[in-house]
């Protein structure tokens, strides 16, 4: 969970945690059989019951990200027209 609260990589984890690698592996094996689903489906069926989940939901566009590859815009970044056009105009 701190993994996910604070978006770290597994390497990054504090030492209190233990090996990154065993964290790691603990966690792949319990989302593999299940139980993470298991858990936060009976978390949310508790909160929902006790009337503390909102289900409003609010996207923020400004954090979806691209890579720049993702656009179909042609992009000039001089390369060698530039450098052939800087060597005519030093002669």
């Amino acid at each position: 969970m701190y993994r996910y609260r604070c978006g770290i990589a597994w390497r990054d984890l504090p030492e209190v945690f233990g090996p990154w690698q065993t964290v790691w592996t603990w966690h792949r094996r319990l989302a593999g059989d299940g139980t993470w689903d298991r858990v936060l489906s009976r978390l949310t069926a508790a909160a929902d019951a006790a009337g503390k989940i909102d289900w409003s939901l609010s996207v923020d566009s400004t954090i979806a990200r691209a890579h720049q590859h993702a656009t179909n815009i042609a992009r000039t970044t001089g390369g060698f027209v530039e450098l052939h056009e800087s060597g005519r105009g030093a002669a």
